[in-house]
């Protein structure tokens, strides 16, 4: 972990800034379950959006096991990659893109107010 500076993590992803990225747009690196997106703000508030947008959705009527079962499709900033996920899988994709998108403003406000 020596090479990146934690944003935020939960039960479900962590994410973090690489120390060593040349982009001169602030960007992070969201990683959840076993995908990793390179998103600057703009795309994170969009995929926020997304989970908003997929609490919307019904699961599988007559489901043996709602509370596990995979049924909410997640697209993502990345038109090629959606994510079925669970309940609580959403809740915490949420939790975890609002708060990265929170931190990463301050830091960009900090950084501005200190030039």
């Amino acid at each position: 972990m020596k090479h990146i500076n934690i944003i935020y993590r939960n039960e479900s992803g962590i994410s973090f800034y690489w120390k060593t990225t040349n982009d001169s747009i602030l960007k992070a690196q969201v990683v959840f379950r076993d995908i990793g997106f390179y998103f600057t703000v703009d795309q994170l508030k969009t995929f926020a959006f997304q989970t908003q947008a997929a609490k919307s959705q019904h699961k599988c009527k007559d489901c043996i096991n709602p509370k596990e079962c995979r049924s909410l499709l997640l697209k993502t900033p990345s038109d090629c990659i959606d994510l079925a996920v669970n309940k609580q899988e959403l809740e915490d994709m949420q939790d975890l893109l609002d708060q990265t998108i929170l931190r990463m403003e301050a830091q960009a406000y900090m950084q501005t107010a200190l030039n």
